[in-house]
Protein backbone atom coordinates (compact mmCIF):
# COMPACT_ATOMS: atom_id res chain seq x y z
CA UNK A 1 0.00 0.00 0.00
CA UNK A 2 1.41 3.71 -1.01
CA UNK A 3 1.54 6.40 1.38
CA UNK A 4 -1.02 9.01 1.71
CA UNK A 5 0.96 11.50 -0.29
CA UNK A 6 1.49 9.16 -3.16
CA UNK A 7 -2.50 7.35 -3.13
CA UNK A 8 -3.63 11.03 -2.92
CA UNK A 9 -2.29 12.25 -6.15
CA UNK A 10 -4.32 9.41 -8.13
CA UNK A 11 -7.46 10.18 -6.48
CA UNK A 12 -7.53 13.48 -6.68
CA UNK A 13 -7.04 12.96 -10.57
CA UNK A 14 -10.38 11.87 -10.71
CA UNK A 15 -13.30 14.12 -11.49
CA UNK A 16 -15.98 11.30 -11.35
CA UNK A 17 -14.66 10.51 -8.04
CA UNK A 18 -14.69 14.15 -6.43
CA UNK A 19 -18.25 14.45 -8.17
CA UNK A 20 -19.39 11.09 -6.50
CA UNK A 21 -17.99 12.26 -2.87
CA UNK A 22 -18.46 15.90 -3.14
CA UNK A 23 -22.47 15.24 -4.03
CA UNK A 24 -22.39 12.40 -0.84
CA UNK A 25 -20.48 14.31 1.54
CA UNK A 26 -23.22 17.86 0.93
CA UNK A 27 -26.28 15.68 1.21
CA UNK A 28 -25.37 14.08 4.35
CA UNK A 29 -23.52 17.21 6.27
CA UNK A 30 -26.77 19.25 5.31
CA UNK A 31 -29.23 16.68 7.30
CA UNK A 32 -26.76 16.32 9.46
CA UNK A 33 -26.90 20.18 10.33
CA UNK A 34 -30.52 20.18 10.43
CA UNK A 35 -31.11 16.89 13.00
CA UNK A 36 -28.48 18.43 15.55
CA UNK A 37 -29.90 22.19 15.29
CA UNK A 38 -32.62 21.24 16.53
CA UNK A 39 -31.51 20.12 20.13
CA UNK A 40 -31.22 23.02 22.21
CA UNK A 41 -29.12 20.73 24.51
CA UNK A 42 -26.70 19.24 21.51
CA UNK A 43 -23.58 20.32 23.59
CA UNK A 44 -24.23 18.81 26.92
CA UNK A 45 -25.21 15.60 25.18
CA UNK A 46 -22.21 15.79 23.85
CA UNK A 47 -20.11 16.68 26.60
CA UNK A 48 -22.21 13.97 28.38
CA UNK A 49 -20.90 11.26 25.27
CA UNK A 50 -17.51 11.81 26.22
CA UNK A 51 -17.63 12.22 29.94
CA UNK A 52 -19.44 8.24 29.76
CA UNK A 53 -16.61 6.85 27.12
CA UNK A 54 -13.78 8.10 29.13
CA UNK A 55 -14.84 7.14 32.67
CA UNK A 56 -15.34 3.69 31.00
CA UNK A 57 -12.05 3.58 29.31
CA UNK A 58 -10.46 4.76 32.74
CA UNK A 59 -12.69 1.46 34.16
CA UNK A 60 -12.33 -0.69 31.21
CA UNK A 61 -11.08 -3.76 32.99
CA UNK A 62 -14.08 -3.57 35.52
CA UNK A 63 -16.83 -3.73 32.67
CA UNK A 64 -15.18 -6.18 30.89
CA UNK A 65 -15.22 -8.44 33.37
CA UNK A 66 -18.32 -7.29 34.46
CA UNK A 67 -19.69 -7.50 30.28
CA UNK A 68 -18.38 -11.32 30.61
CA UNK A 69 -20.57 -12.41 33.64
CA UNK A 70 -23.91 -10.96 32.12
CA UNK A 71 -23.09 -12.64 28.47
CA UNK A 72 -22.02 -16.11 30.37
CA UNK A 73 -25.22 -15.57 33.00
CA UNK A 74 -27.34 -15.38 29.64
CA UNK A 75 -26.60 -18.58 28.09
CA UNK A 76 -23.84 -16.81 25.95
CA UNK A 77 -20.61 -17.64 25.37
CA UNK A 78 -16.89 -14.79 25.92
CA UNK A 79 -14.03 -15.73 23.45
CA UNK A 80 -10.86 -13.12 23.98
CA UNK A 81 -8.76 -12.21 21.50
CA UNK A 82 -5.51 -10.31 21.62
CA UNK A 83 -5.06 -9.57 17.92
CA UNK A 84 -6.69 -10.69 14.66
CA UNK A 85 -5.42 -14.16 13.99
CA UNK A 86 -6.61 -15.21 16.85
CA UNK A 87 -9.53 -13.26 16.55
CA UNK A 88 -9.89 -14.88 12.99
CA UNK A 89 -9.21 -18.45 14.46
CA UNK A 90 -11.64 -18.24 17.38
CA UNK A 91 -14.49 -17.49 14.34
CA UNK A 92 -13.10 -19.85 11.91
CA UNK A 93 -13.30 -22.63 14.59
CA UNK A 94 -16.66 -21.79 15.46
CA UNK A 95 -18.04 -21.74 12.28
CA UNK A 96 -16.88 -25.06 11.52
CA UNK A 97 -17.89 -26.55 14.65
CA UNK A 98 -21.68 -25.91 12.56
CA UNK A 99 -20.64 -27.93 10.06
CA UNK A 100 -21.43 -25.29 7.35
CA UNK A 101 -19.93 -22.83 4.82
CA UNK A 102 -21.45 -20.30 4.46
CA UNK A 103 -22.41 -17.43 7.00
CA UNK A 104 -23.96 -13.72 6.53
CA UNK A 105 -22.68 -10.80 8.15
CA UNK A 106 -24.29 -7.86 9.19
CA UNK A 107 -22.02 -4.50 8.65
CA UNK A 108 -18.84 -4.63 10.90
CA UNK A 109 -15.84 -2.12 11.30
CA UNK A 110 -13.76 -4.49 13.70
CA UNK A 111 -14.59 -7.76 11.17
CA UNK A 112 -12.97 -5.78 8.47
CA UNK A 113 -10.14 -4.59 10.50
CA UNK A 114 -9.16 -8.04 10.96
CA UNK A 115 -10.16 -9.08 7.39
CA UNK A 116 -12.53 -12.06 8.77
CA UNK A 117 -13.83 -12.65 5.41
CA UNK A 118 -10.34 -13.16 4.06
CA UNK A 119 -9.67 -15.30 6.79
CA UNK A 120 -12.69 -17.32 6.36
CA UNK A 121 -12.28 -17.90 2.50
CA UNK A 122 -9.03 -19.69 3.18
CA UNK A 123 -10.81 -21.84 5.39
CA UNK A 124 -13.36 -22.97 2.58
CA UNK A 125 -16.21 -20.50 4.26
CA UNK A 126 -17.61 -18.14 2.00
CA UNK A 127 -19.06 -14.83 3.99
CA UNK A 128 -22.00 -13.10 2.25
CA UNK A 129 -22.42 -9.59 3.38
CA UNK A 130 -25.90 -8.07 3.56
CA UNK A 131 -25.49 -4.28 3.80
CA UNK A 132 -26.40 -2.35 0.46
CA UNK A 133 -23.51 -0.71 0.08
CA UNK A 134 -21.12 -3.37 1.39
CA UNK A 135 -22.75 -5.82 -0.69
CA UNK A 136 -21.82 -3.24 -3.71
CA UNK A 137 -18.57 -3.57 -2.92
CA UNK A 138 -18.11 -7.74 -2.10
CA UNK A 139 -20.21 -8.07 -5.66
CA UNK A 140 -17.45 -5.07 -7.29
CA UNK A 141 -14.67 -6.80 -5.12
CA UNK A 142 -14.02 -3.39 -4.24
CA UNK A 143 -12.86 -2.21 -0.78
CA UNK A 144 -14.60 -0.06 1.22
CA UNK A 145 -14.04 3.88 1.41
CA UNK A 146 -16.66 5.37 3.86
CA UNK A 147 -16.94 4.39 7.43
CA UNK A 148 -21.45 4.39 6.77
CA UNK A 149 -21.58 4.30 3.16
CA UNK A 150 -19.05 2.00 2.29
CA UNK A 151 -19.60 2.51 -1.75
CA UNK A 152 -20.19 6.41 -1.22
CA UNK A 153 -17.22 6.36 -4.75
CA UNK A 154 -19.80 4.69 -6.55
CA UNK A 155 -22.89 6.54 -8.47
CA UNK A 156 -26.06 4.59 -9.34
CA UNK A 157 -25.27 3.76 -12.74
CA UNK A 158 -22.23 1.80 -11.64
CA UNK A 159 -24.19 0.22 -9.15
CA UNK A 160 -26.54 -1.10 -11.65
CA UNK A 161 -23.71 -2.21 -13.81
CA UNK A 162 -22.18 -4.13 -10.67
CA UNK A 163 -25.68 -6.05 -10.07
CA UNK A 164 -26.21 -6.84 -13.65
CA UNK A 165 -22.34 -8.37 -13.97
CA UNK A 166 -22.28 -9.81 -10.51
CA UNK A 167 -25.05 -10.99 -8.97
CA UNK A 168 -26.04 -14.32 -10.62
CA UNK A 169 -22.13 -15.47 -9.43
CA UNK A 170 -23.06 -15.21 -5.92
CA UNK A 171 -27.03 -15.91 -5.80
CA UNK A 172 -30.12 -14.80 -7.30
CA UNK A 173 -29.41 -12.56 -10.23
CA UNK A 174 -30.93 -9.11 -11.07
CA UNK A 175 -33.79 -8.17 -13.39
CA UNK A 176 -32.12 -7.99 -17.14
CA UNK A 177 -33.82 -4.88 -17.97
CA UNK A 178 -32.49 -3.48 -14.46
CA UNK A 179 -32.47 0.70 -14.13
CA UNK A 180 -30.35 2.79 -12.61
CA UNK A 181 -33.25 4.04 -10.50
CA UNK A 182 -32.91 3.45 -6.44
CA UNK A 183 -35.89 1.47 -5.47
CA UNK A 184 -35.69 -0.64 -8.63
CA UNK A 185 -31.71 -1.36 -7.43
CA UNK A 186 -32.82 -1.85 -3.59
CA UNK A 187 -35.93 -4.36 -4.46
CA UNK A 188 -33.26 -6.03 -6.92
CA UNK A 189 -30.87 -6.26 -3.81
CA UNK A 190 -33.54 -7.25 -1.87
CA UNK A 191 -34.85 -10.18 -3.66
CA UNK A 192 -31.10 -11.24 -3.56
CA UNK A 193 -30.21 -11.19 0.35
CA UNK A 194 -33.59 -12.51 1.00
CA UNK A 195 -32.57 -15.88 -0.75
CA UNK A 196 -29.22 -15.55 1.49
CA UNK A 197 -31.13 -15.12 4.58
CA UNK A 198 -33.63 -17.58 4.18
CA UNK A 199 -31.31 -20.86 4.18
CA UNK A 200 -27.65 -19.35 5.89
CA UNK A 201 -27.30 -20.99 9.14
CA UNK A 202 -24.45 -18.52 10.65
CA UNK A 203 -24.40 -14.86 11.02
CA UNK A 204 -21.58 -12.68 11.91
CA UNK A 205 -21.97 -9.37 13.73
CA UNK A 206 -20.23 -6.51 15.12
CA UNK A 207 -21.87 -4.32 17.96
CA UNK A 208 -21.99 -0.64 18.14
CA UNK A 209 -22.77 -0.77 21.78
CA UNK A 210 -22.42 -3.52 24.51
CA UNK A 211 -24.13 -3.10 27.46
CA UNK A 212 -22.00 -4.08 30.46
CA UNK A 213 -24.88 -4.55 33.13
CA UNK A 214 -27.01 -6.86 31.31
CA UNK A 215 -24.32 -8.42 28.31
CA UNK A 216 -26.56 -7.06 25.75
CA UNK A 217 -25.35 -6.06 22.41
CA UNK A 218 -26.53 -3.29 20.13
CA UNK A 219 -26.71 -3.13 16.36
CA UNK A 220 -28.03 0.46 14.80
CA UNK A 221 -28.90 0.24 10.94
CA UNK A 222 -30.94 1.70 8.71
CA UNK A 223 -32.31 -1.31 5.79
CA UNK A 224 -33.20 -4.37 8.52
CA UNK A 225 -30.55 -6.60 7.25
CA UNK A 226 -28.88 -6.75 10.55
CA UNK A 227 -32.29 -7.48 12.23
CA UNK A 228 -32.04 -10.48 9.65
CA UNK A 229 -29.34 -11.82 10.22
CA UNK A 230 -29.38 -11.48 13.96
CA UNK A 231 -32.84 -13.38 14.66
CA UNK A 232 -33.15 -16.09 11.64
CA UNK A 233 -29.42 -17.82 12.06
CA UNK A 234 -29.22 -21.32 14.61
CA UNK A 235 -25.70 -19.28 15.57
CA UNK A 236 -24.46 -15.79 15.74
CA UNK A 237 -21.15 -14.51 16.69
CA UNK A 238 -20.68 -10.90 16.76
CA UNK A 239 -16.68 -9.79 16.70
CA UNK A 240 -16.75 -6.67 19.04
CA UNK A 241 -13.91 -4.14 20.11
CA UNK A 242 -13.24 -4.11 24.13
CA UNK A 243 -14.06 0.11 23.69
CA UNK A 244 -17.78 -0.71 22.91
CA UNK A 245 -18.33 -1.33 26.12
CA UNK A 246 -20.90 1.02 27.85
CA UNK A 247 -21.66 0.12 31.57
CA UNK A 248 -25.47 0.70 31.86
CA UNK A 249 -28.85 0.93 29.48
CA UNK A 250 -29.28 4.74 31.30
CA UNK A 251 -25.36 5.76 29.34
CA UNK A 252 -26.71 4.00 26.04
CA UNK A 253 -29.60 6.15 26.12
CA UNK A 254 -27.02 9.36 25.35
CA UNK A 255 -25.74 7.56 22.05
CA UNK A 256 -28.84 6.47 20.71
CA UNK A 257 -29.25 10.13 20.19
CA UNK A 258 -25.99 11.65 19.79
CA UNK A 259 -25.28 8.79 16.70
CA UNK A 260 -28.29 9.12 14.10
CA UNK A 261 -28.25 12.77 13.86
CA UNK A 262 -24.37 12.35 13.51
CA UNK A 263 -24.32 9.85 11.15
CA UNK A 264 -27.30 9.64 9.07
CA UNK A 265 -29.16 13.02 10.02
CA UNK A 266 -31.78 11.29 11.42
CA UNK A 267 -33.93 12.05 15.29
CA UNK A 268 -33.74 7.88 15.85
CA UNK A 269 -32.51 5.14 14.17
CA UNK A 270 -34.95 3.38 11.55
CA UNK A 271 -33.96 -0.52 13.08
CA UNK A 272 -32.15 -0.52 16.59
CA UNK A 273 -31.26 -4.68 17.65
CA UNK A 274 -30.61 -5.89 20.88
CA UNK A 275 -30.06 -9.39 21.98
CA UNK A 276 -28.50 -10.74 25.26
CA UNK A 277 -27.43 -14.36 25.30
CA UNK A 278 -30.01 -16.86 23.98
CA UNK A 279 -33.55 -17.40 24.08
CA UNK A 280 -35.34 -21.14 23.85
CA UNK A 281 -37.50 -21.15 20.86
CA UNK A 282 -36.89 -17.58 20.16
CA UNK A 283 -33.57 -16.47 17.92
CA UNK A 284 -30.36 -18.24 17.39
CA UNK A 285 -29.32 -20.44 20.34
CA UNK A 286 -26.22 -20.54 20.29
CA UNK A 287 -24.07 -17.03 21.00
CA UNK A 288 -20.66 -16.22 20.80
CA UNK A 289 -19.33 -12.51 21.82
CA UNK A 290 -15.31 -12.32 20.49
CA UNK A 291 -14.24 -9.31 22.37
CA UNK A 292 -11.16 -7.46 20.47
CA UNK A 293 -8.32 -5.70 21.45
CA UNK A 294 -5.91 -5.91 18.43
CA UNK A 295 -3.69 -2.93 19.48
CA UNK A 296 -6.76 -1.14 21.80
CA UNK A 297 -4.82 -1.90 24.96
CA UNK A 298 -1.60 0.43 23.38
CA UNK A 299 -3.91 2.58 22.32
CA UNK A 300 -5.95 3.26 26.18
CA UNK A 301 -1.96 3.46 27.84
CA UNK A 302 -1.48 6.89 25.60
CA UNK A 303 -3.05 9.66 27.95
CA UNK A 304 -3.35 11.80 24.61
CA UNK A 305 -4.06 8.95 21.67
CA UNK A 306 -6.78 7.31 23.83
CA UNK A 307 -9.52 9.83 23.19
CA UNK A 308 -9.31 8.32 20.01
CA UNK A 309 -11.39 5.19 21.49
CA UNK A 310 -14.70 7.25 22.36
CA UNK A 311 -15.33 6.86 18.39
CA UNK A 312 -19.17 5.76 17.90
CA UNK A 313 -18.28 5.07 14.23
CA UNK A 314 -20.71 8.39 12.95
CA UNK A 315 -18.69 9.16 10.55
CA UNK A 316 -19.08 13.00 11.04
CA UNK A 317 -15.58 13.66 10.77
CA UNK A 318 -15.23 12.40 7.03
CA UNK A 319 -18.18 13.96 5.67
CA UNK A 320 -17.34 17.34 6.79
CA UNK A 321 -13.08 16.67 5.97
CA UNK A 322 -11.49 19.02 3.04
CA UNK A 323 -9.21 16.28 2.38
CA UNK A 324 -11.59 13.27 2.53
CA UNK A 325 -13.56 14.86 0.27
CA UNK A 326 -11.31 14.95 -2.22
CA UNK A 327 -9.31 12.08 -2.47
CA UNK A 328 -11.91 9.48 -0.75
CA UNK A 329 -11.25 6.52 1.29
CA UNK A 330 -9.07 4.24 -0.50
CA UNK A 331 -6.18 7.19 -0.05
CA UNK A 332 -5.41 5.88 3.60
CA UNK A 333 -5.09 2.33 3.00
CA UNK A 334 -6.93 1.61 5.70
CA UNK A 335 -10.70 0.56 6.45
CA UNK A 336 -11.11 3.81 9.27
CA UNK A 337 -10.49 6.24 7.02
CA UNK A 338 -10.65 10.18 6.74
CA UNK A 339 -9.94 11.67 10.19
CA UNK A 340 -10.78 9.14 12.67
CA UNK A 341 -8.77 7.08 10.66
CA UNK A 342 -5.74 8.73 10.45
CA UNK A 343 -5.44 8.90 14.08
CA UNK A 344 -6.93 5.77 15.32
CA UNK A 345 -5.21 3.45 12.19
CA UNK A 346 -1.17 4.62 13.51
CA UNK A 347 -2.23 4.00 16.51
CA UNK A 348 -3.86 0.51 15.96
CA UNK A 349 -0.70 -0.55 13.72
CA UNK A 350 2.20 1.44 15.13
CA UNK A 351 3.96 4.06 12.95
CA UNK A 352 7.02 2.11 11.54
CA UNK A 353 5.88 1.76 8.16
CA UNK A 354 5.61 4.37 5.46
CA UNK A 355 1.55 4.06 4.98
CA UNK A 356 0.58 4.45 9.11
CA UNK A 357 3.52 7.22 9.32
CA UNK A 358 2.14 9.41 6.57
CA UNK A 359 -1.72 9.44 7.77
CA UNK A 360 -0.62 12.03 10.47
CA UNK A 361 -0.10 14.03 8.31
CA UNK A 362 -3.55 13.38 6.06
CA UNK A 363 -5.49 16.76 7.44
CA UNK A 364 -5.28 20.69 7.10
CA UNK A 365 -5.90 20.73 10.81
CA UNK A 366 -8.66 23.06 10.29
CA UNK A 367 -10.16 21.56 13.38
CA UNK A 368 -13.76 21.11 11.38
CA UNK A 369 -13.54 16.96 12.43
CA UNK A 370 -13.41 18.09 16.26
CA UNK A 371 -16.07 20.65 16.14
CA UNK A 372 -18.76 17.98 14.49
CA UNK A 373 -17.67 14.70 16.88
CA UNK A 374 -20.52 13.87 19.01
CA UNK A 375 -18.06 12.95 21.51
CA UNK A 376 -16.02 15.55 21.00
CA UNK A 377 -12.84 13.73 20.10
CA UNK A 378 -10.15 16.30 19.55
CA UNK A 379 -8.38 14.83 16.52
CA UNK A 380 -6.64 17.74 15.96
CA UNK A 381 -4.55 17.45 19.20
CA UNK A 382 -3.74 14.05 18.58
CA UNK A 383 -2.88 14.47 15.07
CA UNK A 384 -0.02 16.58 16.04
CA UNK A 385 0.79 14.16 18.87
CA UNK A 386 1.11 11.47 16.73
CA UNK A 387 3.02 13.78 14.45
CA UNK A 388 5.82 14.26 17.00
CA UNK A 389 5.24 10.41 17.74
CA UNK A 390 6.48 9.93 13.76
CA UNK A 391 9.28 12.40 13.96
CA UNK A 392 11.30 11.17 17.41
CA UNK A 393 11.24 8.26 14.95
CA UNK A 394 13.92 6.95 12.71
CA UNK A 395 14.95 9.30 9.56
CA UNK A 396 13.65 12.78 9.33
CA UNK A 397 17.34 13.82 9.38
CA UNK A 398 16.57 16.86 7.71
CA UNK A 399 14.18 17.98 9.94
CA UNK A 400 15.94 17.10 12.52
CA UNK A 401 18.82 19.25 11.91
CA UNK A 402 16.72 21.75 10.72
CA UNK A 403 14.52 22.04 14.36
CA UNK A 404 18.35 21.73 16.23
CA UNK A 405 19.46 24.59 14.47
CA UNK A 406 16.39 26.44 14.79
CA UNK A 407 16.72 25.74 18.52
CA UNK A 408 20.05 26.91 19.05
CA UNK A 409 19.26 30.50 17.49
CA UNK A 410 16.29 30.86 19.39
CA UNK A 411 18.40 30.20 22.14
CA UNK A 412 20.42 33.24 22.35
CA UNK A 413 19.32 36.61 22.11
CA UNK A 414 22.85 37.48 19.79
CA UNK A 415 22.33 34.35 17.62
CA UNK A 416 18.98 35.13 17.04
CA UNK A 417 19.23 38.94 16.11
CA UNK A 418 22.73 38.71 13.75
CA UNK A 419 20.21 35.37 11.83
CA UNK A 420 17.41 38.36 11.83
CA UNK A 421 19.70 40.75 10.27
CA UNK A 422 21.02 38.38 7.76
CA UNK A 423 18.18 36.98 6.77
CA UNK A 424 16.99 41.24 6.48
CA UNK A 425 19.66 41.77 4.25
CA UNK A 426 19.53 38.84 1.88
CA UNK A 427 15.70 39.32 1.88
CA UNK A 428 16.23 40.13 -2.06
CA UNK A 429 18.07 36.73 -2.99
CA UNK A 430 15.21 34.75 -1.30
CA UNK A 431 13.29 32.27 -4.12
CA UNK A 432 9.35 32.37 -4.35
CA UNK A 433 10.05 28.39 -4.75
CA UNK A 434 12.16 26.19 -2.52
CA UNK A 435 14.65 23.61 -4.19
CA UNK A 436 14.95 20.13 -3.55
CA UNK A 437 12.15 18.58 -1.34
CA UNK A 438 11.15 21.75 0.06
CA UNK A 439 9.50 23.03 -3.15
CA UNK A 440 6.83 20.09 -1.61
CA UNK A 441 5.94 23.04 0.85
CA UNK A 442 6.27 25.96 -1.55
CA UNK A 443 4.29 24.56 -4.82
CA UNK A 444 1.29 25.35 -2.69
CA UNK A 445 2.16 28.47 -0.36
CA UNK A 446 3.67 31.99 -0.73
CA UNK A 447 6.91 32.26 1.12
CA UNK A 448 6.18 35.37 3.95
CA UNK A 449 7.97 38.23 2.95
CA UNK A 450 11.15 39.11 5.17
CA UNK A 451 10.71 42.74 6.69
CA UNK A 452 13.79 45.06 6.81
CA UNK A 453 14.07 44.96 9.91
CA UNK A 454 13.18 42.86 13.11
CA UNK A 455 10.55 44.09 15.76
CA UNK A 456 13.16 44.18 18.02
CA UNK A 457 15.44 46.19 16.32
CA UNK A 458 12.47 48.64 15.22
CA UNK A 459 11.16 49.15 19.31
CA UNK A 460 14.48 49.76 20.29
CA UNK A 461 14.45 53.04 17.77
CA UNK A 462 10.75 54.08 18.07
CA UNK A 463 9.41 52.68 21.40
CA UNK A 464 12.87 53.64 23.28
CA UNK A 465 12.25 57.22 21.95
CA UNK A 466 8.69 57.19 22.85
CA UNK A 467 9.36 56.46 26.77
CA UNK A 468 11.65 58.54 27.00
CA UNK A 469 10.78 61.27 29.97
CA UNK A 470 9.71 64.63 29.34
CA UNK A 471 12.27 67.23 30.27
CA UNK A 472 11.62 67.42 34.35
CA UNK A 473 9.24 64.35 34.93
CA UNK A 474 10.40 61.57 35.87
CA UNK A 475 8.92 58.34 34.43
CA UNK A 476 5.47 56.93 36.05
CA UNK A 477 4.65 60.49 36.91
CA UNK A 478 0.59 60.10 36.79
CA UNK A 479 -0.03 60.73 32.64
CA UNK A 480 -0.74 57.20 32.18
CA UNK A 481 -4.03 55.27 31.28
CA UNK A 482 -5.00 52.10 33.11
CA UNK A 483 -4.13 49.12 32.39
CA UNK A 484 -0.68 50.68 31.03
CA UNK A 485 0.85 53.11 28.34
CA UNK A 486 -1.24 55.33 26.54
Amino acid sequence: MPSFPEAAKSATGDSQLRHNLRKATHTIRAKRDGAVGELDDWSQLRAAGAAIKDRTLRHLDTYLERLEDAVTAAGGRVHWAADAAEANDIVTGLVRATGESDVVKVKSMATQEIELNEALAQAGITAYETDLAELIVQLSDDLPSHILVPAIHRNRAEIREIFRDQMAAWGVPAPERLSDDPRALAEAARVHLRERFMRTKVAVSGANFAVADSGTMVVLESEGNGRMCLTLPQTLISVVGIEKIVPSWSDLEVFLQLLPRSSTGERMNPYTSTWTGVTPGDGPQEFHLVLLDNGRSDVLADTVGRQALRCIRCSACLNICPVYERTGGHAYGSVYPGPIGAILTPQLQGTASEPEASLPYASSLCGACYEVCPVAIDIPEVLVHLREEVAGGSGHTAEKAAMGAAGWVFGGERRLGAAQRAASAARSLVPRRMPGPASAWTDTRDIPDIPEESFRSWWRREGAAEEAPEPGRAPGDGDEQEGGRR
